[in-house]
């Protein structure tokens, strides 16, 4: 008993320290200095002292200082649809990635309508680690503090399928006006897709990779004028393609079976 009570406060205190890291990220300018430490990703050290190369939020671990870009990288914002993937479980909340710097919690009043006995219950029976989800954002502190929700329309579990990632700011072209973009993909591979405002997209079917070239093009090619018709065309093509080599290979083995065929009548005239 006293060990899971020991276990308990290890892990509480782990998160208050996850909090307060998220609290003392700051926004910082390329040539501002960071102080004294060892110089991580997005620094470089002048004087002896830690300064940031690039815009976006200064963070510390372990005497190691380093600076998230901003470039990119997604700004949650209330009532975002996003994907996420869960990370780890600290007393009664999960922690999900939601390809954000920002640290985002789903607590168990939200994730759940049934009340839930944690003597008895083992939360990973909801949600367990790399358990992917479509979630929404339920509140955003000033400290950037992310809380998400399931109990919105929508939201759920994302079983199997893969997951690509995509610059946050190009989503509105994937998903296209009143979603005619991804419909297009949807109807033309036949793929579940899901797009979460935070650049992250969850594929499922037989035909994911060819929609994953269709939305990395949409991404590469977003200031392109006409773009539908050119992402249909596309498709149009490759699944032309597709259907031509499925015939090819279906004519090599119909092929290969008169032959068999022949071979099979041929000794028996010899018997």
């Amino acid at each position: 008993m006293e060990k899971n009570e020991n276990s308990k406060k290890e892990v509480e205190n782990d998160y208050e320290k996850a909090l307060e890291r998220a609290k003392a990220r700051r926004l910082v300018l390329p040539g501002e200095e960071l102080g004294y430490g060892i110089a991580g990703s997005g620094t470089y050290i002048e004087k002896g002292i830690v300064v940031s190369k690039i815009l976006g939020l200064a963070d510390e671990r372990n005497g190691t200082k380093f600076v998230i870009p901003l470039s990119g990288v997604y700004n949650p914002k209330r009532g975002d649809g996003v994907i996420g993937i869960i990370k780890d479980i600290v007393s009664s909340k999960w922690l999900v990635d939601i390809n954000s710097p920002y640290l985002a919690t789903l607590s168990l009043s939200d994730a759940l309508n049934e009340f839930i006995d944690l003597t008895k219950e083992d939360l990973t029976k909801y949600y367990d680690i790399n358990d992917v989800i479509f979630t929404k954002v339920l509140n955003v502190s000033r400290n950037k503090l992310v809380t998400l929700t399931m109990k919105e329309k929508r939201c759920r579990k994302l079983y199997g399928g893969t997951i690509i990632k995509v610059t946050p700011s190009k989503v509105p072209r994937i998903i296209g006006r009143k979603g005619s973009m991804v419909e297009l993909i949807k109807e033309k591979t036949g793929c579940q897709i899901v797009v979460g405002q935070n650049g992250l997209i969850w594929i499922k079917g037989e035909n994911k990779r060819l929609a994953t070239e269709a939305i990395l093009k949409i991404e590469n090619y977003a200031h392109k004028v006409g773009l539908t018709d050119k992402i249909k065309e596309f498709l149009d093509a490759m699944l032309a393609k597709a259907e031509k080599r499925k015939e090819e290979r279906l004519k090599e083995e119909e092929q290969g079976l008169d032959i068999d065929i022949t071979i099979e009548m041929e000794e028996e005239k010899q018997i």
